[in-house]
């Protein structure tokens, strides 16, 4: 019987990092090469250069296909300093994102509210003073746990608040302006 039970375990796991998901958990949602599991709205210039996905003209967004409700999500980002770019959570339309109807997690160092400004979760809560992002690689930790959210910058918290507007949706990565890269992103479920 265990024996049974080791080689489902084993015929499990081999599944789930076929999937992209690793043994811990984590979902890689962007495998360097292609943009496979995002659908595009709006008119930016995704492509695929370099192993990350990028934008330099146009707005819009890469549209998770998945929809989510309580993760931890990492996100490694690029942008120059005049970017206005961010993950947006639990997008309520899938077809037209906004903060109106989802979480922005901002990047957007040159913001002129500081107060939502890079790593910030915009009309929730903010860093208690202005981080800077641009031209070097970032990485986000977003957490989403029921009214919960906190979103880590290379370490640090910026964030920490609690709304109850939006409990599940898909996630979007958005191009407002500048250059922008992401080289990682994955999500696990809590």
């Amino acid at each position: 019987m265990m024996k049974h039970y080791s080689l489902l375990s084993l015929g499990l796991l081999a599944i789930g990092l076929a999937h992209g998901q690793s043994s811990s958990g984590w979902t890689t949602l962007f495998d360097g090469k292609s943009l496979n599991g995002f659908t595009a709205i709006g008119n930016a210039n995704w492509k695929v250069a370099d192993g990350a996905i990028e934008a330099t003209s146009g707005t819009g967004f890469l549209v998770s296909n998945g929809s989510y409700k309580n993760f931890e999500m990492r996100v490694e980002f690029w942008v120059d300093e005049p970017a206005n770019s961010g993950v947006f959570l639990r997008c309520a339309d899938r077809k037209q994102v906004s903060a109106a109807n989802s979480y922005e997690v901002n990047i957007y160092d040159t913001r002129a509210d500081q107060k939502y400004a890079t790593g910030a979760i915009v009309d929730v809560a903010g860093p208690p003073t202005p981080v800077k992002a641009g031209g070097r690689w970032n990485t986000f930790e977003i957490t989403a746990r029921g009214n919960r959210l906190t979103v880590t910058l290379n370490g640090v918290k910026t964030a920490d608040g609690e709304s109850s507007k939006f409990a599940e949706g898909p996630f979007a990565l958005q191009h407002g302006a500048g250059i922008l890269k992401f080289r990682k992103v994955e999500i696990r479920p809590l």
